[in-house]
């Protein structure tokens, strides 16, 4: 069964529990009834009205379902007494995303990060999950009232959590070394609202395989691979994991080296599923996500994608009119994939420089820098001197004149003549 408690002021979708719908599906559950209430404040002790809560035990026992799933965070104490008063196992939108989150980590870094956030989140429920609560027998000459179950158990808790957050401090330090060391490269993360389409926009550039699926949160690893940008050059895309509305905090704590690749990036590129009747909604709740994790000021560009799937033109035009400088995309298809490549080298382009390098015409190894960093337009020669066309990182251009004794940079200009060179100065 499941529930939700609305807010009066609030607008909702024809179905308010549709996304639950999907994140109780992916969890592998069949969804056997819904039920909503509409109340200005949530009761302190069992979340919904005593009357709700009646209608809510007599569907369960009519539809029997074993376990009701609230698309609302409660508190310990509330879950307990709706699990006494319906009779029956109660989760909310945390433990279920929290479960699903455990089901897909594959890495050992997202399994950290689960782990972490499932102890977090069940610390202060233990009382409501073990039942052990009878006082340890001591040994003898050790008798006495002896120490709560309860309060062992929580003291292990504590420690592993310690211990894990110790661990994932060393996964954050050595993925911050892994993305430092790419810096050479320019760097692009995929981001976006889970099921938006990020992973099979990634195999279609990059043919990276990444498991792509119609599910809610298929991916929680982040992958990295070289995509060969027409007319640029080579750049890192990165899939991250999906964001949702009200993600909980302590998963995005527990994830914040994942999202390190994001922090990272050159240029971000939002990836949403315009053909989702809530897009505009999605995108927001991807933005206040960014926001929380102190990414919002990066460059980003907005992917409309799912185009294919859209049956009604107005709803593309509405949010083609919404965000003007978004580019419409259907990563099954291909359907506009070249217009997103312009878009990414005009967003990059204010990093590069477009340039013309003066080299005596031995050095082979300026030209496969060159190829490997940037994008080599055109080559000539002349003078004994090669000159090469190139549109490049600026930051590179520096390691380029110190590596290469010789070497003359100047901004690109067509009419230039390479026999006249000797007059140019170098502009770097």
């Amino acid at each position: 069964m499941l529930v939700k408690l609305l807010d009066p002021g609030v607008e909702y979708p024809n179905d308010p529990l549709d996304e639950l719908d999907g994140l109780a599906t992916t969890a592998g559950t069949t969804v056997v009834g819904k039920l909503t209430q509409r109340r200005e404040r949530p009761d302190p002790g069992t979340y919904l009205g005593k009357g709700k809560i009646e209608e809510l035990k007599l569907c369960a026992d009519a539809s029997s379902a074993d376990v009701i799933i609230f698309d609302n965070e409660l508190s310990p104490g509330q879950t307990r007494n709706l699990e006494r008063e319906t009779e029956r196992k109660v989760i909310d939108r945390t433990e279920l995303i929290l479960d699903i989150f455990a089901t897909h980590a594959q890495t050992l870094e997202s399994r950290l990060a689960v782990e972490l956030a499932q102890l977090e989140y069940s610390l202060p429920r233990l009382k409501r999950m073990w039942s052990h609560l009878d006082r340890i027998k001591m040994g003898v000459g050790m008798r006495g009232p002896g120490e709560k179950q309860l309060e062992v158990d929580r003291r292990l808790v504590e420690k592993r959590i310690r211990d894990l957050k110790d661990d994932l401090e060393k996964v954050a330090k050595r993925r911050e070394r892994q993305v430092a060391a790419r810096k050479e490269s320019m760097t692009i993360s995929l981001v976006g609202y889970t099921n938006a389409g990020k992973s099979t926009l990634m195999n279609k550039l990059t043919d990276a395989q990444v498991l792509s699926a119609d599910m809610l949160f298929a991916t929680l690893d982040t992958r990295t691979r070289r995509w060969r940008l027409p007319h640029w050059g080579p750049v890192l895309l990165s899939d991250t994991v999906g964001f949702i509305r009200d993600l909980p905090h302590r998963l995005i704590a527990s994830f914040k080296a994942t999202l390190e690749e994001a922090n990272q990036a050159d240029l971000l590129l939002h990836v949403a599923d315009a053909s989702n009747p809530e897009a505009e909604q999605q995108i927001a709740a991807v933005y206040e996500v960014l926001e929380e994790i102190g990414i919002e000021q990066k460059d980003t560009l907005l992917v409309l994608n799912k185009i294919d799937r859209i049956e009604d033109s107005r709803q593309l035009e509405q949010l083609q009119a919404r965000f003007p400088h978004a580019v419409p995309v259907s990563a099954y298809s291909g359907e506009g994939l070249d217009k997103l490549a312009i878009a990414v080298s005009d967003a990059l382009s204010k990093s590069f420089s477009d340039v013309e390098i003066e080299a005596p015409v031995e050095n082979g190894k300026l030209v496969a820098y060159c190829a490997t960093h940037g994008e080599i337009v055109s080559k000539r020669y002349g003078n004994e001197k090669l000159f090469v066309h190139c549109r490049i990182p600026t930051a590179h251009l520096g390691r380029i004149e110190n590596q290469n004794p010789g070497v003359v940079i100047r901004p690109y200009a067509q009419d230039f003549d390479p026999a006249e060179s000797d007059a140019v100065g170098d502009v770097a």
